[in-house]
């Protein structure tokens, strides 16, 4: 038991208590029955001598050092002298137990207890008129309960300072597991706010860098025979420059689409989308949008935000991939879901068939990004289509919370097959 242990400074303080009043009362009961004798002064200054070594106990501490065993030795040799003085004394042995439990080893304290409690017995019998098996009997009882109390509290002392160390240890790994679970989770939303930048980037400025490549580049085969297509494939290419720009901008400032922030809603951004990618081909491609239903309640910006854009990956796919002449946009608010499919009447190609290699090098993220918004939102993405006879891509999204799957990461720069991505 510690200073710091309540129960151990109040038993402290009750045997302090108890050797003082035993000490006094055996003085007393001395002098009222023995006085004027000889050894009276004898007594008396052995009983203060008891007295102010009992008082430096404290001083010294609890713990079994040499000096601090050197002061217990002489105290219990001054408390032996006085008992064989006047064995009245005897009694107060029961504080003197307690100071030797808690200070020595639990072997010597109990030898100790042995030896003060012979003694106790034979001071006893030496004021008995005769036999008294109370006398025998009386001190070793007294002094087991006592021993066996103050082991107990010890013990549970012992128990209880385990038991706040485990709990400061547990305590330690709460807080350095919760720190560990909380650099975890910034790093996922570090790599899930990369890939989501990355898609966004792909859908938006690097789709629009590819078409004006492409207008340039016809741009550029028919400057010499015809300047007036050479020019309209310029305009083109500077119309969808200007809207790459007012993408940048705002994906810098938000990372919302421009249509979606001029206002209208998906609606109006899946017509202006149609619209924009028929005049990027010069009518090769015939867009159309159709909305079915209506919303109950308006679209979560981030479901706007991803089925615009993969509106935008899929017409990205046709115009580059699929040879389609038409293609269409069907947005349908259902009760519990939204669906947007993609068709189009491309040469198709077959979804089972193996990914082949391209042979010009690396594209971007196509489908793969298309099923990573898809998966966020706790939707599916489905395809449908066969060589020869056109594609359908479908995206629903459930509008009810749908808490959606850990996205895995996508890899950047990941080779594209050109049959997968007519879309």
């Amino acid at each position: 038991m510690t200073a710091a242990d309540p129960d151990a400074r109040w038993l402290a303080l009750l045997m302090h208590a108890a050797f003082f009043l035993l000490l006094g009362a055996s003085l007393t009961r001395f002098l009222m029955r023995h006085p004027g004798e000889d050894r009276t002064p004898w007594i008396i200054a052995l009983s203060v001598v008891l007295a102010t070594l009992y008082l430096v106990g404290p001083v010294l501490g609890s713990r079994p050092t040499p000096r601090r065993l050197t002061w217990l030795g002489i105290l219990v040799v001054v408390w032996m002298v006085l008992v064989v003085l006047a064995p009245s004394f005897a009694w107060c042995a029961v504080p003197l137990f307690y100071t030797g439990l808690r200070i020595l080893p639990p072997r010597a304290a109990l030898a100790l207890v042995a030896l003060l409690t012979a003694f106790v017995v034979a001071a006893q019998l030496r004021l008995a008129t005769g036999f008294d098996p109370n006398l025998v009997l009386a001190p070793p009882a007294v002094a087991a309960v006592a021993t066996a109390v103050f082991v107990h509290m010890r013990r549970q002392a012992v128990r209880q300072r385990e038991l706040a160390a485990r709990q400061r240890e547990l305590i330690d790994d709460l807080l350095r597991t919760r720190r560990e679970l909380a650099a975890t989770e910034r790093r996922e939303g570090t790599l899930a706010e990369r890939q989501r930048l990355s898609m966004e980037i792909h859908d938006s400025l690097a789709q629009g860098l590819s078409s004006q490549q492409m207008l340039l580049q016809a741009a550029d085969r028919t400057w010499e025979n015809d300047p007036a297509a050479a020019r309209r494939h310029v305009r083109t290419a500077t119309g969808i420059a200007e809207r790459n720009l007012a993408e940048a901008r705002r994906f810098v400032h938000d990372l919302a689409p421009a249509d979606l922030a001029e206002g209208g809603g998906l609606e109006a951004a899946l017509h202006a989308l149609a619209a924009r990618e028929t005049a990027q081909t010069q009518g090769a491609v015939a867009v159309r949008c159709h909305v079915e239903g209506t919303a109950h309640t308006p679209l979560p910006d981030r479901v706007q935000s991803a089925l615009l854009r993969i509106a935008q990956g899929a017409l990205a796919n046709v115009r580059e991939h699929a040879d389609a002449t038409a293609a269409g946009l069907t947005l349908t608010h259902l009760d519990d879901r939204v669906v947007l499919d993609i068709a189009d009447n491309g040469r198709g190609f077959s979804p089972s068939a193996p990914e082949p290699r391209p042979a010009g090098g690396v594209r971007g993220h196509g489908l793969p990004a298309m099923r990573a918004r898809v998966r966020q939102l706790g939707g599916t993405l489905t395809i449908e289509s066969a060589p020869g006879e056109g594609t359908v891509l479908s995206a629903v999204v459930p509008l009810t919370p749908v808490p959606p799957p850990a996205p895995p990461p996508v890899p950047r720069n990941v080779p594209q097959n050109l049959p997968e991505e007519s879309a």
